[in-house]
């Protein structure tokens, strides 16, 4: 079994700054790429931010110059730091990694289960 958790969701003014935090754990043998993903209400799931397993990373046009993204490897961890944030980014953000477990040797998708990131006006 794979786990994914995110955490560092919550209420900010516009123009403010959060970073997410999203933690894997569990039967991992190796992590592939790394990235979130958010749902506004009403929305489909889109993607926000993406990291290579080489630390290259990939961004949506809409968070482009506002957003950053990271990997620690050695605490299976994928960040996102989100500054000048705007009403638009209120969604919930999801983390997904790509990993391959102990008990296989072909990759698979795990997701977290959100965290809630609301940007007032």
């Amino acid at each position: 079994q794979v786990q994914v958790v995110e955490s560092g969701g919550g209420l900010v003014q516009a123009g403010g700054s959060l970073s997410l935090s999203c933690v894997a754990s569990g039967n991992i043998y190796l992590i592939h790429a790394m990235g979130w993903y958010r749902q506004a209400p009403g929305k489909q799931r889109e993607l926000v931010a993406h990291v290579t397993s080489g630390g290259s990373p990939n961004y949506a046009d809409s968070v482009k110059g506002r957003f950053t993204i990271s990997r620690d490897n050695a605490k299976n961890t994928v960040y996102l730091q989100m500054n000048s944030l705007k009403p638009e980014d209120t969604a919930v953000y999801y983390c997904k990694i790509l990993a391959t477990p102990r008990t296989t040797d072909y990759g698979m998708d795990y997701w977290g289960k959100g965290t809630l990131v609301t940007v007032s006006s």
